[in-house]
């Protein structure tokens, strides 16, 4: 591998990995999905940094040709990526429908409370006609 390739590769790393610490600070990204980033980020530098790494690894796995191995590493990549973020919707698809019966149930609750007030005003109210009607018909005699 060219040296001027191997140092654009361990500037882009190393932009890439500022940009992820920046997002984690600001809360914009999340640690646990941002940890599968660096975690792919450092062997990317680490093959970036050693380029015969890639060589050796590919032999002792069997493969071929070193380009068969990096496609082999991103497919492997891509699938921790798919089964992290499957995991986190799982998670929030849950909490979402917890919350929604959550919201439902206090719906509910307010509406049975509003429904018992109204009564309770309507009787208040029937009491006060029935008080008035009466005093009225005390002043009439």
């Amino acid at each position: 591998m060219d040296i001027q390739l191997q140092i654009i590769i361990v500037i882009t790393v190393l932009v890439g990995m500022t940009v992820l610490v920046l997002m984690v600070r600001k809360k914009a990204l999340e640690l646990r999905y941002a940890l599968v980033w660096f975690v792919m980020g450092a062997g990317v530098l680490v093959l970036g940094i050693f380029p015969g790494l890639m060589n050796q690894l590919s032999y002792l796995m069997g493969i071929a040709a070193p380009v068969n191995m990096l496609f082999f590493v991103g497919f492997c990549f891509s699938l921790a990526i798919i089964f992290t973020l499957t995991v986190a919707i799982s998670r929030m698809s849950k909490r979402m429908k917890n919350l929604a019966q959550a919201i439902a149930l206090l719906q509910s609750s307010n509406h049975h409370d509003t429904e018992q007030n109204i009564e309770n005003e309507q009787n208040i109210e029937n009491e006060w006609n029935i008080e008035s009607e009466k005093n009225t018909e005390n002043r009439q005699k």
